[in-house]
């Protein structure tokens, strides 16, 4: 059944050129966000206060997306399954750790180590479903985390220690997808919900800031722009993914996934940030692996038989 799902969804014959712009679109997003996070850094605002606006504005842009999907009545639905609001507290809960992480390192001069986080992100999700669920990982797909694991062990020894950024990014984003794998909601449902649950300690983390008189939103205009921006900014490309997954080839999406850290991975470079030789060759390992995981995708899918 999901093997014909996906069939069905993933027709690489006949591309859907808005999905593939939707997908490649989402992935530019993801790739230039540092700039809006540095940018919002310089303000003077913390990581701590930048992750409560970014799950406060989040939360308005995502309720948009519920409404303008119909689909109010599943978001008041998940209130009354247990189950499900409790895997959607832990995959708030670690989507949140994500950002955070993410959030420190674009702005203590780490956009490298991030890329590497995002470029093994794909393979720690292969193991993971291997582990968990009993997916069946090929000779290719050994290989490309054989590669990426030799990478990380460079990694480490160019920095002298483990690429701690790198692994929490990686290992945090597999764990959201891991539980999200789980949850019975659909993409624009179960974001909605996520960030309202993160909502409430952002909201109470805002006005604890503001008794203070610690708080940036009202600093200036400029930082305030900032701040909300940050919420559509968080939740436009989420829903872009979500739409171009379902609608063109697999294989094509385990490509795309790429763009965003290897943005990434220029702007560290234009920034100035260390590239060694065992930096480079640590990176030269990660993106063989990169490239077999992609390659492994394409094979599969054109392994798979046309719909009639």
């Amino acid at each position: 059944m999901r093997k014909a799902l996906f069939v069905a969804k993933d027709d690489s014959s006949q591309l859907n050129g808005a999905a593939v712009a939707a997908g490649v679109g989402c992935y530019v997003i993801w790739g230039f966000v540092p700039l809006v996070f540095q940018a919002i850094g310089r303000q003077g605002v913390g990581p701590w206060e930048i992750l409560a606006h970014r799950t406060i504005w989040a939360t308005p842009t995502a309720l948009v997306f519920v409404l303008l999907a119909g689909q109010w009545r599943r978001a008041i639905g998940v209130f009354r399954d247990t189950k499900v609001l409790r895997l959607l507290c832990l995959s708030a809960a670690l989507i949140a750790c994500n950002w955070c992480v993410y959030i420190w390192a674009v702005n203590s001069g780490r956009l490298l180590e991030t890329s590497l986080g995002y470029y093994i992100t794909p393979l720690i999700n292969m193991a993971t479903g291997a582990l968990f669920f009993r997916e069946r990982i090929t000779g290719l797909g050994k290989i490309a985390i054989g590669l990426a694991a030799v990478g990380v062990i460079i990694q480490a020894a160019a920095l002298g220690h483990l690429p701690l950024v790198s692994l929490a990014l990686g290992i945090s984003f597999g764990a959201y997808g891991l539980v999200r794998k789980q949850v019975a909601a659909d993409a624009q449902t179960g974001l909605f919900i996520e960030c309202l649950i993160l909502a409430v300690p952002g909201l109470a983390y805002m006005f604890w800031l503001q008794s203070q008189g610690a708080s940036h939103l009202m600093a200036s205009p400029v930082t305030a722009a900032w701040l909300i921006a940050s919420g559509p900014i968080t939740a436009i490309p989420l829903l872009l993914f979500a739409w171009a997954a379902r609608r063109i080839p697999l294989s094509l999406m385990g490509f795309l996934q790429f763009i965003a850290p290897t943005i990434a991975f220029v702007i560290g470079l234009s920034q100035g940030e260390a590239f060694t030789p065992m930096r480079a060759l640590s990176f030269a390992f990660i993106w063989a692996g990169a490239a077999a995981f992609v390659y492994g995708a394409w094979a599969r899918s054109r392994a798979l038989p046309k719909p009639a």
